[in-house]
């Protein structure tokens, strides 16, 4: 928690994505689905989209390490109150998750990159 420095309430999560605003990979933004729409609340191994504003999500996604309620609609890691839109939960590998979460880092990047090679979508399971 030593990465964010600015921040009143802390999170603990890794950030996966392009690592560039303007990157020539990156997608359109997607409309902002809070966790009231969604029901998907960011409980550990929730992944979910990263934003500036509500509506600005498009490449920069995270998984959340532990429960993270300041990051639900309502919660207060954003002035806005609008949190942020989770959309999914690991089911297995959360060991991996902590495990790129113990790597160095240099303020909020790793200080090597960890290159994902597959992920898959798994249909919806109750309780997500």
């Amino acid at each position: 928690m030593d990465n964010q420095p600015n921040n009143e309430f802390k999170i603990e999560v890794i950030q996966g994505g392009l690592k560039e605003d303007e990157h020539s990979l990156g997608l359109p933004s997607i409309p902002h689905e809070d966790t009231t729409q969604s029901g998907i609340l960011h409980l550990d191994g929730a992944i979910s989209m990263a934003r500036n504003e509500p509506g600005s999500a498009s490449s920069e996604f995270f998984i959340c390490i532990g429960d993270q309620p300041e990051l639900d609609y309502g919660g207060r890691r954003n002035p806005d109150g609008h949190g942020f839109a989770a959309f999914g939960r690991a089911i297995k590998g959360m060991d991996v998750v902590r495990k790129i979460q113990s790597q160095p880092a240099q303020g909020q990047y790793l200080t090597k990159d960890v290159i994902i090679k597959s992920i898959k979508r798994v249909t919806s399971t109750p309780g997500i």
